[in-house]
């Protein structure tokens, strides 16, 4: 019995042992038979082949990100440093084209370019001069006690309402004028009021002052003042804008730039009756108690051609009263150091009577210069000399409205010629018993009138014939000093880079001038300046080569100097 039990357990056990060996070498021999070992040993290795090819694909990935990422970003930088550089053609010959083909109608065109500058500025993206260009003081100029950055300022018109006066300034210019500010809103002349002369670059225009009103505009200019003082961490209370007003923020308080100042121009209300002197006086009042505070400059507009009657304010007597009245008013503004005062003249009152009655009324009311040049009634020859207009542009000559273009730049070079020279000759020594204090200006156009082709139009003998006459009265300094006559040091035979071209207004023995009309490129702004004036003004120009002109006016300037 044991005998069969321990074989049986023989049996077993060799019967696992073959089952066992039968186990372990099954897959070998499986897989010999199949021929296929390293199939089932490499999976390991190929799997980590394909990591390494997954990782570098997601490397090269990765880089590529990283390079179209960091081009966005060049691309992004730079065209914003580009886009918002003055220098930038991109100004001239993109955006104004572009505003032309959009909006058909100029002021639409003028207003959506406006608003477009105000959003980019209140986002940071306006277009501003880069670096310091005016840092080498070489157009530095010294009037009314300000040491300005250069010479070259905008006209009034181009922001109506003070909306734009920061932007404006960060354009480069050193004064910016905004208005004209009517005391009560109103709507101006009806659409359309503005006509484009391309192949002149010209305009004619008609708005008629159209205002949103003294009380609306002072409260814009208000908050600027506070959201300025807040930014200094001042505050943004009554107490904060005092400080900001009255200089203790350094800056002065109309520009709020160091080396820059702005100009306010008021006039009256369309339906205050001409004849009626106190009502007129009584409106450019009411301006000034309004806006003085906020200007550094308050400009006195008695020249607009489309408000039917205002150029008739220029005769001797009602100027002196409104300007005199003027005067009182500013000295009642709030603020210790107080607005100067300009007036502004129409470019077609040229006689010779009727220059010197505005100079005489210069002198009685005590304001401290004249801006010389607006718009015109008349109607210039094309240029070049002999170009015939296209058939729908010459149309528009017959428009009413006031014309300005490059055409005006002879016309205001003889103005500032003559403006200084008899602005030098100082008041009249008994104007009391003078005739001429008592005779108004005779033959001054009212309404908007048509006037073609230019009337007194600039001849070379005649430009000749009027340099002598102030090389004349410039050469009889000892002669007017005899007399006790101020002789104003604002002439400047040359205008010299580094040295200021204008004295300190501060003396009362001396006018300042301002000129606007024509003024298109740097040349012409340094015969402006050795004409007589300190500051060369610019509207147009601007309109039909965009947010760079006044840098490449600049530019030319500098140009010029070094030529000389």
């Amino acid at each position: 019995m044991s005998k069969v039990v321990l074989a049986r357990a023989s049996q077993s056990l060799l019967h696992c042992r073959q089952s066992s060996l039968h186990i372990h070498h099954r897959p070998t021999l499986s897989l010999i038979r199949h021929g296929s070992p390293i199939r089932n040993i490499t999976p390991r290795y190929a799997s980590t082949a394909q990591d390494v090819a997954t990782n570098s694909r997601s490397i090269v990935t990765r880089l590529k990100n990283i390079f179209y990422g960091a081009s966005i970003v060049l691309v992004l930088g730079f065209g914003y440093l580009y886009i918002t550089d003055t220098r930038a053609s991109f100004h001239q010959w993109l955006v104004v084209p572009a505003l032309r083909m959009i909006y058909f109608d100029a002021e639409e065109a003028h207003h959506a370019g406006t608003a477009v500058l105000k959003a980019l500025y209140s986002f940071g993206l306006n277009p501003r001069e880069r670096g310091n260009p005016d840092g080498a003081g070489d157009l530095h100029v010294e009037i009314f006690g300000h040491t300005l950055d250069n010479p070259i300022g905008t006209s009034a018109g181009i922001d109506k309402n003070a909306e734009l006066p920061s932007p404006l300034l960060a354009l480069g210019p050193a004064i910016v004028e905004v208005g004209g500010v009517t005391p009560l809103p109103q709507e101006g002349n009806p659409k359309p009021r503005v006509f484009r002369i391309p192949s002149q670059n010209a305009l004619i225009n008609r708005y008629g002052l159209n205002s949103e009103g003294a009380d609306y505009v002072a409260m814009r200019l208000r908050q600027r003042v506070r959201e300025f003082a807040y930014k200094m961490g001042l505050g943004i209370d009554e107490e904060a804008e005092r400080i900001v007003l009255d200089g203790e923020a350094g800056v002065p308080p109309g520009s709020l730039t160091p080396g820059r100042l702005m100009a306010v121009q008021i006039a009256k209300n369309k339906n205050t009756p001409d004849q009626d002197l106190e009502a007129v006086k009584g409106d450019y009042v009411y301006c000034v108690k309004h806006l003085g505070k906020y200007a550094d400059i308050i400009v006195v507009n008695v020249s607009s051609p489309n408000t039917p009657g205002l150029r008739s304010l220029q005769n001797v007597g009602p100027l002196t009263q409104i300007l005199t009245g003027v005067v009182q008013a500013v000295k009642e503004v709030d603020r210790k150091i107080k607005p100067v005062v300009m007036v502004k003249v129409s470019p077609d009152e040229d006689s010779e009577s009727q220059i010197s009655g505005i100079c005489e009324a210069v002198w009685d009311s005590g304001i401290d210069g004249v801006i010389v040049g607006n718009t015109t009634k008349k109607r210039p020859d094309p240029i070049p000399k002999g170009y015939i207009m296209p058939s729908m542009e010459s149309s528009l000559l017959s428009e009413q409205g006031g014309y300005s273009g490059p055409q005006m730049f002879e016309r205001t070079l003889s103005l500032v010629k003559r403006y200084r020279s008899t602005l030098d000759q100082g008041p009249r020594i008994d104007s009391s018993t003078s005739p001429q204090s008592e005779k108004p200006i005779t033959g001054l156009p009212s309404g908007d009138s048509i006037e073609s082709p230019l009337i007194g139009k600039i001849e070379s003998d005649q430009l000749k014939s009027e340099t002598s006459l102030i090389k004349g009265s410039l050469g009889r300094n000892s002669e007017l000093d005899t007399v006790n006559l101020p002789v104003s040091p604002n002439t400047p035979s040359e205008f010299t880079p580094g040295s200021p071209i204008a004295a300190s207004l501060s003396s009362r023995n001396s006018k300042v001038i301002f000129a606007t009309g024509g003024i298109t490129n740097g040349k012409q702004a340094v015969e402006i300046l050795n004409a007589g004036a300190s500051v060369a003004m610019i509207y147009t120009a601007m309109i039909y080569s965009g947010a760079g002109t006044i840098s490449r006016v600049k530019g030319e300037m500098r140009d010029e100097i070094r030529k000389r």
